[in-house]
């Protein structure tokens, strides 16, 4: 078991899931300027309120990228970062999503090279159709240089 996974079940050993609570109690908050917040309900609730605010607005705004070439889950991951510091519920996310994640680092790790390379190639292959596909339906970008608008422009459907 390495430290990061010590820390991980530590961690969600804090954590109670069972109690009726939306947000973290001040006994499952590991930063104590955090718990000095939850402490005094006014503060408390802006703190709750930006933190809902901000995360939610990441979260949605990963959400509108995933389906575009770039960092659509990232951003939503870190969406459900911010949102999981303060709300059970993304805590609850975040840990299913850092379960599945580590079982396909398993997986793929375990697989020969091979299978490997066809993955990552499977992924660019993805990635490029993506990218061929934005630019048949929306077009080339005005602010794309010259010199790349050139070669995009040599691509079958795209005007």
């Amino acid at each position: 078991m390495t430290d990061t996974d010590k820390r991980a079940d530590t961690v969600e050993s804090v954590i109670d899931y069972g109690d009726p609570n939306v947000t973290l109690d001040v006994h499952e908050d590991r930063w104590a300027w955090r718990a000095r917040l939850r402490r005094n309900p006014a503060t408390h609730l802006a703190w709750r309120t930006a933190v809902g605010v901000v995360g939610s607005v990441v979260t949605v705004g990963g959400l509108v990228m995933v389906p575009a070439p770039g960092p659509g889950w990232a951003v939503v991951i870190l969406g459900l970062v911010i949102l999981a510091s303060e709300f059970e519920f993304a805590q609850r996310w975040l840990d299913f999503v850092k379960h599945n994640v580590q079982l396909w680092n398993r997986w793929v790790m375990a697989q020969p090279m091979w299978i490997r390379f066809l993955i990552g190639l499977a992924t660019l292959l993805l990635v490029w159709a993506i990218f061929w596909a934005m630019f048949a339906i929306v077009g080339v970008p005005a602010w794309t240089p010259d010199w790349a608008e050139a070669q995009l422009l040599r691509l079958p459907g795209v005007d």
